[in-house]
């Protein structure tokens, strides 16, 4: 199954048109789940584990691959279903999240899927694991598949830092963004907390959508208003992965409408590397930021204030 991503790379086209690539796997039972292949490295038999003293109950152990060490997660257990066990055949998909590596446990793999975002729906209200979802599709024969939000996953075992540095809180121009305007588009309820959680510090206000056509919608209704953006607000900070329009499409939408193509947009997102950057040049964002670095983000608040300077 490792030889399915060999050709990953051909297909990073696919994000700036609004579509995705989705590994289908399954975990305790015949549901179906899902990660976007745009984070997963490699799909492999589990090498031989390691345990660890003290580890969080849902980390079977770690493994050592290519001079790394890379801790292996139950992702059944990790998600309120039943724990999978570990043998011989057990496979692991090796995966790249916020600049950090780690492999999640799964029974089996089934396929990649390919599909347009707006095929991507947000999880029904009151599901039973709608907290550990970002949103759900559906295959030809209208088969279930939900995508895993595999940042509150992680969050839980290794739980994210939002405390900005005292030297950065301290700098005097931040003081000139108490009571700016921001507007955040991301579907993990974890992201957004995540942002919400550092920008306080900044004393920042805060408006959300949970995809970018929601807020392609809500920029298009405040402009219609007669409101001038550039004034309200201070910058849009947008994941790339989201259910109707993903980050990409909606910077480009952005830059398109004549009232809003000047607004300052940074990409923050967990996916990583060199193809994020050259996807940021390409659609027109002014800069690109992985999750989960708060000082990193508040450098991105700064840098947009040495812009407004007179």
């Amino acid at each position: 199954m490792a030889g399915v991503l060999d050709t990953v790379d051909q297909r990073t086209r696919l994000v700036g048109e609004n579509r995705l690539e989705i590994l289908l796997f399954q975990l305790a039972g015949p549901q179906l789940f899902a990660l976007n292949v745009f984070k997963i490295r490699e799909v492999l038999t589990l090498p031989t584990l390691t345990q660890m003293p003290q580890r969080h109950p849902n980390v079977v152990g770690v493994i050592h691959l290519r001079g790394q060490t890379i801790p292996v997660i139950d992702l059944s257990g990790a998600i309120g279903l039943q724990p999978q066990p570990v043998d011989g055949n057990s496979t692991i998909i090796v995966t790249e999240y916020n600049l950090s590596v780690q492999a999640f446990l799964v029974r089996t793999v089934d396929r990649i899927m390919n599909l347009n975002w707006d095929a991507v729906q947000p999880p029904p209200r009151g599901a039973g694991r709608a907290h550990y979802l970002t949103a759900i599709t559906r295959l030809e024969n209208m088969r279930l598949v939900e995508i895993i939000d595999v940042e509150k996953v992680l969050a839980e075992i290794v739980p994210f830092n939002t405390r900005v540095s005292d030297a950065l809180l301290e700098d005097p121009l931040l003081q000139r963004a108490r009571g700016r305007e921001v507007l955040v588009v991301d579907d993990s309820p974890t992201g957004v907390n995540q942002v919400r959680d550092t920008l306080a510090q900044l004393d920042l206000k805060l408006h959300v959508a949970t995809d970018g056509l929601k807020a392609l919608r809500m920029l298009q209704g405040w402009a219609d208003a007669g409101e001038d953006l550039n004034e309200r607000l201070l910058m849009v900070i947008t994941d790339a992965e989201m259910p109707e329009m993903d980050g990409y499409r909606l910077t480009t939408e952005i830059r398109r409408d004549p009232r809003l193509k000047d607004l300052f947009v940074v990409l923050h997102t967990s996916l990583s590397g060199n193809f994020n950057k050259a996807m940021v040049e390409k659609v027109g964002c002014d800069g690109f930021l992985s999750k989960f670095q708060p000082d990193q983000l508040v450098e991105v608040v700064r840098a947009r204030l040495q812009r407004l300077e007179p």
